[in-house]
């Protein structure tokens, strides 16, 4: 697999179709995935590939059990492959482009009190995949840009970022929890006749989950070149 073919293919969804998980060198067996200990997040590893200032090539390992929690990617395209495993997939639009609403809490939201600030949003992926699957394409407002993995087996996704996380540009990993729609009640967010409630939620930004680890290891796959 070269960089080129890669970035420069007509189409990089049809490119990533083609791929496997022994093109990029990751199996099942692979040491990543023993879970040694039981925790709310398993650690998660992460393969690096290649990066610039115009995209990044990476792959994450999910044991199983392995969750991402739900997270953006602001300004960005992001091109997933599952490489094997069968891994469910929560994600979200945000049904608007409007600031986030400050609202009280509902007595249900987890026992918290006072104002939260949320915002609303549609539910667009709720399902589970197994591999061989087609690669998937969420889009800076389109496609789901906040989404969760979950690992319900050993996992590999082969992610294309572009273009990549870059604090100084505003483009930085926020992490989020959702609330039912009816947690929280919002003179003008009213739904239309045909939209359901249940397909949408309020997203509260949060900080980075205790707990969450996702460590770097090497990549020993083909290497990518340049033509």
């Amino acid at each position: 697999m070269t960089e080129s073919s890669v970035i420069n293919a007509g189409g990089l969804d049809a490119c990533l179709d083609g791929i496997t998980a022994t093109d990029v060198g990751v199996w099942p067996n692979m040491p990543y995935f023993k879970v040694k200990e039981i925790s709310s997040f398993p650690k998660i590893t992460y393969l690096h590939l290649s990066d610039c200032d115009k995209f990044s090539i990476g792959i994450f390992l999910l044991p199983p059990a392995g969750v991402l929690p739900l997270h953006n990617h602001p300004q960005m395209t992001v091109f997933s492959k599952l490489l094997f495993g069968t891994m469910h997939i929560k994600a979200y639009d945000w049904v608007d482009d409007g600031a986030s609403i400050s609202t009280p809490r509902s007595g249900s939201s987890k026992g918290e009190v006072g104002p939260v600030s949320v915002r609303l949003a549609k539910l667009k992926v709720n399902s589970a995949f197994t591999a061989p699957c087609d690669a998937s394409i969420l889009y800076p407002t389109d496609g789901g840009n906040m989404h969760c993995f979950t690992a319900i087996t050993s996992c590999a996704v082969l992610d294309v970022l572009g273009p990549p996380y870059c604090d100084p540009e505003g483009r930085h990993c926020q992490y989020y929890r959702a609330h039912p729609f009816t947690c929280f009640s919002v003179d003008d967010k009213k739904l239309p006749d045909d939209e359901k409630m249940e397909d949408h939620a309020w997203l509260e930004e949060i900080d980075k989950p205790a707990g969450l680890l996702v460590v770097g290891a090497m990549y020993n796959g083909p290497k990518i070149v340049e033509k």
